[in-house]
């Protein structure tokens, strides 16, 4: 069983509640709490709680935390279309506590125990180090979806910089320095896990609100970037605390290259068998994909 904090951006790419609902309705995870982080921090935490309750597996509490990158010295990318096409009228309030006192009081009062899954830009998780340098040694993992070494077999197809280091490459840099030890779950393997609007009638299939729900939400971040498939990048790395044995990693020394330019957030992976950061660089897609649909969609 694992204890799980799930560090999110919900609402903007589909695959954030695709991750939440996944982790809600498997017995593998105990979802201790859910942190919202990077622009409408408050949205973004009602959509949280949204998915939680269509889950139907019950509800962890939310905290919303930091709303610009750690220096403030960059624009927030992607903002203002953040729970379109959810009916969000909800009188349920998110944690009145912020999320990174929620990450330290959780991480600190558990040693050993709770595992950060981290699926948006790692702004919450640098303060908290920053905040309490412990953190990084009290955690039992980080499971990061972010970065790319372009190191795997489809390596030469993948961009130089991926989105949530992009939006916060100092703090993905301080996290990545922290020495704790982080499982890299980046587009050497996301980007081989993808949806296709072809899929759009067996994922709605069952008739869930679940199902219906994030199916409307996959399509519409279809349409959003004007395209017939979106990579389930997020739910991967929730998947990888059920089944570790759907990728292969290789043990790596990972740094952030940035500057004041934009997009600026290179994450160069350098082997090291003794390295604190284990990259995924293979995935059984099918495996993967078939975990996803029994699930969550089912």
């Amino acid at each position: 069983m694992s204890r799980m904090i799930l560090d999110t951006d919900i609402g903007t790419d589909s695959d954030d509640a695709v991750a939440l609902a996944l982790a809600m309705r498997s017995p593998e995870i105990t979802v201790e709490g859910v942190t919202t982080v990077y622009g409408n921090v408050i949205v973004r935490s009602k959509i949280a709680q949204k998915i939680m309750a269509l889950s139907g597996a019950g509800e962890a509490p939310v905290y919303a935390g930091i709303v610009k990158p750690l220096l403030h010295n960059r624009e927030v990318f992607w903002a203002g279309i953040e729970g379109e096409g959810l009916d969000l009228v909800d009188d349920r309030e998110e944690g009145t506590k912020h999320a990174v006192d929620y990450i330290i009081e959780t991480v600190m009062g558990n040693p050993g125990e709770i595992t950060l899954v981290t699926i948006g830009p790692l702004t919450n998780i640098a303060a908290a180090i920053i905040r309490e340098p412990r953190v990084a040694k009290a955690v039992k993992e980080i499971v990061m979806m972010g970065g790319v070494t372009r190191l795997g077999s489809v390596g030469v197809e993948l961009p130089a910089i991926e989105h949530n280091v992009k939006c916060d490459p100092e703090a993905a840099s301080l996290v990545f320095s922290s020495g704790a030890k982080i499982l890299m779950v980046g587009l050497d393997v996301t980007r081989q896990v993808s949806i296709t609007r072809a899929d759009k009638d067996e994922l709605a299939a069952s008739g869930t609100p679940l199902a219906l729900t994030l199916t409307q939400q996959i399509t519409g971040y279809m349409d959003y970037r004007k395209r017939d498939f979106t990579f389930m990048h997020d739910p991967l790395a929730v998947a990888l605390l059920i089944r570790r044995d759907l990728v292969k990693t290789r043990k790596m020394d990972i740094r952030v290259d940035y500057d004041h330019r934009h997009p600026t957030g290179t994450t160069v992976g350098e082997l090291n068998e003794n390295g604190n950061v284990e990259v995924c660089l293979e995935v059984d897609r099918d495996a993967f994909l078939r975990l996803l649909r029994q699930r969550v969609f089912s």
